[in-house]
C-alpha cells in the first residue's frame, strides 16, 4: 500500500505521460449482463465477480456524479474520528479504492489498490446492486448509498464526460440527454440504479442518503452516517468534518479535487472535475422539452415508489 501511495503522489503523472501513445482514448461500452460498461471493465469482469469482501469493508456507492467523492470523504472523516489531517494522507482514488477502475500496467488497477488496502477499507463503485459481487453481502458489508436527483446529475455527467478522455464521447447536450435517459451510458440507467438500491435496503445494511438533504444540512446528514458506521463524534469534531468536507473546502484540497490526474486522462481545462456541487443546476440547462421529457421519464418509472426525489431545495 505504501508502494501505491508513493506512486500516486510522486510519480502518477510521470508514469502516465511516458505511457505509449494511445494508451488512453474514449473507450467503447459493453454489456455486462445488461449494464453498458466501459470495455476495460467488463473484460475483467471475471476478476470482478471473484472479489473476496472483508467483513468490515464499507461500500460507498452512487450513480455516477452523484457526489461519490464528497461522500468519500466524509466516510474517511468519520473512519478516522474526524482528524482531518489523516485524510491528507493521499489522494481519494487511494484512500477509498475504485471497486472497477481499470488501468493499463504499471498502474494499479482497482482490484490491485484493493487488495494492497489494509483494513477496514472503504471501497468506492458505481455498479449497480445486482453487479456489485456477492461476496459483500455474505460478509454482511455495509454500505453507504448517496443518490442525487435525475437532472441534476445529467447535467453534472454530461460535463464530466466531456472532461473524461477515457469515457465516451458526450456528443451534444441534446444528443446526451436521450442517451441518458435510455441508460446508453456508462453504468447505464439512473433509474434502474437508484430503485435497485433502494429496493435492496430492506435485506442488507444499506444507508441510503439523499444528495439534496446533504446540502440543506450537512452535519444532520453526516450524523446519520456516523451512526451507521458506529461512531460516536462530539459535536465540535463534527463541525470540524462538516467545514473540512465543504465543497469550497474540497475543491481547493488537492488530495480531492484530482488534480494529481494529468490532463490526458482529466482535462480540467475543458471543465473542472469539482464544478458547482449545486441543487438546481440543472435549470441553468434544461430545454423546456428535455424538462417535459425528463418529467414524463421520472412519472413513468417512478410512480407508485416511496422513493422520491427534490430538484430544488
Amino acid at each position: 500500500m505504501e508502494q501505491d501511495h508513493q506512486l500516486a503522489e510522486k510519480d502518477f503523472a510521470a508514469v502516465i505521460n511516458n505511457l505509449p501513445e494511445g494508451t488512453f482514448y474514449r473507450f467503447p461500452l459493453c454489456s455486462v449482463h445488461g449494464v453498458p460498461l466501459m470495455k476495460p471493465i467488463a473484460d475483467r469482469w471475471k476478476d470482478m465477480e471473484n472479489v473476496q469482501a472483508r467483513p468490515d469493508d464499507i461500500l460507498i456507492v452512487t450513480y455516477p456524479k452523484a457526489g461519490t467523492t464528497w461522500m468519500q470523504e466524509i466516510v474517511d472523516s468519520i473512519m478516522n474520528d474526524g482528524e482531518v489531517e489523516k485524510t491528507k494522507r493521499a489522494p481519494t482514488y487511494i484512500r477509498s479504492p475504485f471497486l472497477e477502475k481499470f488501468a493499463p500496467p504499471p498502474l494499479p488497477s482497482g482490484l490491485d489498490v484493493l487488495n494492497n488496502t489494509p483494513s477496514p477499507r472503504k471501497i468506492k463503485t458505481h455498479l449497480p446492486f445486482e453487479l456489485v459481487p456477492k461476496s459483500f453481502w455474505e460478509q454482511k458489508c455495509k454500505a453507504v448509498y448517496f443518490a442525487r436527483n435525475v437532472k441534476d446529475t445529467a447535467v453534472s455527467y454530461y460535463f464530466f464526460d466531456q472532461m473524461n478522455k477515457t469515457q465516451p464521447d458526450p456528443g451534444t447536450w441534446d444528443q446526451y440527454v436521450e442517451k441518458f435517459l435510455k441508460g446508453e451510458v456508462a453504468w447505464g440507467s439512473w433509474f434502474n440504479h437508484v430503485i435497485g438500491w433502494w429496493n435492496a435496503k430492506e435485506k442488507h445494511d444499506i444507508l441510503y442518503v439523499f444528495y439534496e438533504d446533504m446540502k440543506e444540512d450537512p452535519k444532520r446528514e453526516i450524523r446519520k452516517v456516523m451512526e451507521f458506521l458506529g461512531k460516536n463524534l462530539s459535536e465540535e469534531v463534527l463541525d470540524k468534518v462538516c467545514h473540512h468536507t465543504s465543497f469550497k473546502a474540497m475543491k481547493e484540497n488537492p488530495m480531492t479535487n484530482y488534480s494529481t490526474i494529468p490532463a490526458i486522462i482529466l482535462d480540467q481545462a475543458r471543465s473542472p472535475f469539482m464544478r458547482k456541487g449545486e441543487v438546481g443546476d440543472w435549470i441553468n440547462h434544461f430545454t423546456e422539452s428535455q424538462n417535459k421529457m425528463f418529467d414524463e421519464e421520472y412519472e413513468k418509472r417512478m410512480k407508485g415508489r416511496d422513493l422520491k426525489f427534490r430538484t430544488t431545495i
